[in-house]
C-alpha cells in the first residue's frame, strides 16, 4: 500500500481537526484549475456551506488564481455570516500553507471567520 506525503499529511491533521454545527471545519481541495472550500460538520456529516472558482460569478475572470482564491475566501465567509458562523477550523486537506490556500485563508479572514 502506497501512501502520498500528502496523504500522510492529510491523515496527520485529520486526526486532530474536528469540525462541529458550532465551530465547523474550513476544508479546502486545490486543483490546477479551480480552488474549492466548504465548511464541514463531521458530527453530522454534513456541508454547511460551499463556495469554488467553478461558480458562475468567477468565469470569464482575468484576475490570477491568487486573487480568485481570495475573492473565493471572501465569498464563503460572506455565507457563513448569513449562517451567523463565526469561528471555525482550518484544514488544508495536506497542502503547503503557501500560495492559493494561504490567499483563501486571509481572504476568510477578512471576510470575518476566525481560526
Amino acid at each position: 500500500m502506497n501512501i502520498s506525503n500528502k496523504e500522510k499529511i492529510k491523515f496527520r491533521i485529520r486526526k486532530k481537526i474536528k469540525g462541529s454545527s458550532v465551530k465547523p471545519r474550513l476544508s479546502v481541495f486545490r486543483s490546477n484549475r479551480n480552488i474549492f472550500a466548504q465548511l464541514i460538520d463531521d458530527k453530522n456529516g454534513v456541508t454547511l456551506t460551499a463556495s469554488s472558482s467553478a461558480d458562475k460569478d468567477f468565469k470569464g475572470s482575468k484576475a490570477t488564481k491568487i486573487d480568485i482564491a481570495k475573492e473565493v475566501g471572501q465569498k464563503l465567509a460572506s455565507k457563513a455570516s448569513a449562517l451567523q458562523i463565526e469561528n471555525c477550523v482550518f484544514d488544508r486537506n495536506g497542502n503547503l500553507y503557501h500560495g492559493r490556500v494561504k490567499s483563501l485563508a486571509e481572504g476568510a479572514r477578512e471576510g470575518g471567520l476566525k481560526f
